[in-house]
């Protein structure tokens, strides 16, 4: 189920006057607690270390069990952090299948809710993702996206245990967490920028799965004469077929312990 926000509001789905300031400009008082969890959340953390931070105050905020934020990239998503080991393995299931509520967000530019992957038109919309998610005690996933109206640049990916959707003040909060996500991870340095080890750490912190899976692909790419989109594909379904996630499986190829042949 997709749902577009309106009036403005950051991944709100309605119009609810509660949402917006009121009595002479007062927080209603869940805006006001979701602020004040956020500024706790964050306060004394490095700059690399806000991402993971935020995961953790949107799993506090919500109704939720995990949380992992990925960025936007050619080919599969960059995931940044994750509030949990379990989260990240979450956000590299729908990295490696190309699919799923995340990259359905990235493409619609609005908050994607699939609020019953056990069942109806949320397991039917991405049925692989749906059974993987579902195996390893997922019902429910809600992707928000980062960025604005003109321009995604990732999502926050919101994982749930038991099956059901989001109230819009919930919906709402999440919004709020996507909006200081997105300006915390432009804000952070790049290494010319910093030009120091903290920014090379956020860097290769970063990049380092991502690049290992490029530089898979363009050794499969060398091995099969295809190009870098059917050598992408190529190491996702090999990783599909493995069980594994596809920088598992690009780890592999890396090591030369799985090559690919030409038919």
């Amino acid at each position: 189920m997709v749902v577009r926000p309106r009036d403005g509001s950051p991944g709100a789905s309605g119009g609810d006057p509660d949402h917006r300031r009121a009595g002479g400009g007062e927080l209603d008082p869940n805006t006001f607690r979701a602020t004040d969890a956020i500024a706790r959340g964050v306060r004394g953390a490095e700059p690399g270390e806000v991402p993971g931070r935020l995961c953790e105050v949107a799993v506090e905020l919500l109704p939720v069990t995990g949380a992992s934020v990925s960025l936007r990239s050619d080919g599969m998503p960059v995931q940044v952090s994750a509030s949990s080991a379990h989260a990240a393995h979450l956000a590299q299931i729908q990295a490696t299948l190309g699919d799923g509520p995340c990259q359905s967000a990235v493409e619609d530019g609005a908050p994607v809710l699939a609020c019953d992957l056990t069942s109806g038109r949320d397991a039917d919309r991405w049925p692989v993702f749906a059974q993987q998610a579902t195996a390893a005690g997922v019902r429910a996933v809600y992707a928000v996206p980062l960025g604005s109206d003109a321009l995604c640049v990732g999502t926050l990916d919101l994982y749930r245990d038991r099956p059901g959707g989001l109230t819009d003040r919930q919906l709402c909060v999440a919004g709020l967490v996507a909006g200081v996500m997105t300006v915390a991870l432009m804000s952070l340095p790049r290494g010319e920028e910093a030009g120091s080890r903290d920014g090379e750490a956020w860097l290769s912190g970063l990049a380092g799965d991502h690049d290992e899976v490029y530089q898979a692909v363009g050794m499969i790419m060398a091995q099969l004469g295809v190009g870098a989109d059917d050598a992408l594909a190529r190491l996702r379904g090999d990783a599909f077929a493995h069980g594994c996630t596809v920088v598992e499986a690009a780890r592999d190829v890396i090591a030369h312990r799985r090559r690919f042949e030409r038919e």
